[in-house]
């Protein structure tokens, strides 16, 4: 993970800290995701541009049990957020849960995505 995290984001000095822990579910990968940004944010900001983000779910009332979990993403496309908070162990950090099912949404769907978004920002 920490080495595929680095190719794909062209990082190779990012520093990751990485679990894997295998679970009994059909398929679907699930993650705690902890990022430090380079400027201070607002949770509500975040939130609102994933809203807007296409391919992206977001499920976040945990006191309604609305989060991500992979009965949700099983045999969809969208990756599901959510549990979205402050990480305070570093400056600028969040956390948030991220959940997809790894056979609808693996490297050959986010491969053809990536090149659909470069042809529509080429033809812009």
């Amino acid at each position: 993970m920490i080495d595929e995290s680095r190719k794909i984001l062209d990082l190779p000095n990012l520093r990751v800290t990485a679990t894997t822990v295998r679970v009994p579910v059909f398929h679907g990968h699930s993650e705690s995701i902890n990022v430090e940004l380079e400027r201070p944010f607002e949770i509500a900001d975040i939130r609102a541009l994933w809203e807007n983000t296409e391919g992206l779910i977001v499920q976040d009332d945990p006191s309604k049990g609305l989060y991500p979990m992979p009965i949700y993403a099983a045999d969809t496309d969208p990756v599901y957020v959510g549990r979205l908070r402050r990480d305070f162990s570093v400056e600028n950090g969040i956390n948030f849960w991220c959940v997809a099912d790894n056979i609808r949404k693996g490297a050959a769907t986010n491969a053809v995505q990536i090149a659909q978004e470069l042809i529509r920002q080429w033809e812009a």
